[in-house]
């Protein structure tokens, strides 16, 4: 069985629909992507009252290795970067001047910046192959979760963009964009300029920037 993440184990969600989705991955007979024990990484490392940025993706990579649980990030010996991450690199050089030393974005998290994905698993080699599987009553929950207080949300891909109606009040701060993935990047992702965006508003609001590229 998988772990609920303490802090989050009060949303609906664990109790109606996690039993399902366990399921379902017990009679999945391909590789299932992250790890289990990395499943909820993010959400364990991110407990409500700590989150000041969501970031929300689509799905886990799907090549053996890469997904760690959290949205985007691989694990730091992980090269080439996913393609991905890469054109995210790409946007941070052109915003901020530079990037991080590897596509392990953990110190994000460690930021309060919640690397959250819409659908938490991928069967290995088949992206997307996990969406009916009903992970995506968790992000919802989670969303509500967090409007007690205003809170920056970047919203990267059509997946994330169809959260953006729920975020329209308590104050909150939304960027929304293309995906980053080479098939849609140039449409709206490249000029974004999301991470100085929320730096600005964290500053407005009397909190600390976060440190995008570790440098």
């Amino acid at each position: 069985m998988l772990t609920v993440p303490a802090a989050w184990g009060h949303l609906p969600f664990f109790a109606d629909a996690l039993p399902g989705i366990e399921a379902a991955l017990d009679a999945e007979t391909r590789e299932v992507l992250p790890p289990e024990d990395r499943i909820f990484a993010a959400l364990e490392v991110c407990a409500p009252q700590d989150v000041r940025v969501v970031i929300l993706g689509q799905d886990p990579y799907p090549t053996p290795g890469h997904a760690q649980g959290f949205a985007f990030s691989v694990a730091p010996d992980v090269t080439p970067l996913p393609r991905s991450l890469g054109n995210i690199f790409r946007e941070l050089a052109a915003d901020q001047g530079a990037v991080p030393a590897s596509g392990d974005l953990r110190f994000w998290a460690a930021q309060g910046v919640l690397l959250l994905n819409d659908v938490l698993t991928v069967p290995a080699h088949t992206p997307r192959g996990h969406r009916k599987l009903g992970w995506q009553a968790l992000v919802p929950q989670v969303l509500d979760a967090l409007s007690d207080r205003p809170r920056a949300f970047i919203l990267w891909g059509n997946d994330a963009r169809a959260h953006a109606s729920r975020l329209q009040r308590e104050g909150h701060f939304v960027v929304q964009s293309a995906h980053p993935s080479p098939l849609s990047a140039r449409r709206g992702f490249f000029g974004s300029r999301p991470f100085s965006k929320v730096n600005d508003w964290l500053r407005q609001q009397g909190e600390a920037a976060i440190d995008w590229t570790g440098t």
